[in-house]
């Protein structure tokens, strides 16, 4: 039986975090009247209220996350009224735009945000290593070397076949 503790389980113990976080920062906007605004908006919405229109693929950089990762965010917001989406000067270019009554959030959004941060900065002075600064440290190595490249060069057993090999 794997430890719960070390690298074995990593990925799912990651993902518990996230989820301890992005539930108790949706508990903050349901107390706020916002039930069903996902953590996950705000970023975008920020962006957006920042520099206005922008496509997908800015907004993904703007936040950090990948393109797909923007792009199912911007879908989910336009469900909910937050956004709109309109077509490009590049036919398979989205430009998404804040409604109106995502533009009425935005002061109840700003001061969450202001708490919010704060809050992670309390909660990492609680910790040996700022979980910040370790996330970055992660994404950068895995960025020069992915976890799938990783796991070959311990087990090349476990890597695709070459393409034409058979």
């Amino acid at each position: 039986m794997p430890s719960v503790h070390g690298p074995a389980l990593l990925g799912t113990r990651l993902r518990h975090l996230l989820e301890l976080l992005d539930r108790d920062v949706a508990a903050v906007y349901a107390d706020l009247g916002l039930p069903g605004f996902r953590p996950r908006y705000t970023p975008v919405l920020r962006a957006l209220a920042d520099t206005g229109p922008a496509a997908i693929r800015t907004l993904a950089v703007a936040t950090g996350v990948t393109h797909s990762a923007a792009s199912q965010t911007v879908a989910q917001m336009a469900r909910d009224g937050l956004v709109t989406l309109v077509p490009g000067a590049d036919a398979r270019q989205r430009v998404v735009h804040l409604t109106a009554r995502a533009r009425s959030l935005l002061p109840v959004l700003d001061a969450e945000w202001a708490a919010t941060a704060t809050a992670a900065e309390r909660f990492e002075a609680e910790l040996s290593y700022p979980l910040s600064r370790l996330v970055d440290e992660a994404v950068a190595a895995l960025r020069r070397r992915p976890m799938r490249q990783r796991i070959a060069d311990v087990a090349p057993h476990l890597a695709a076949p070459e393409a034409g090999v058979g």
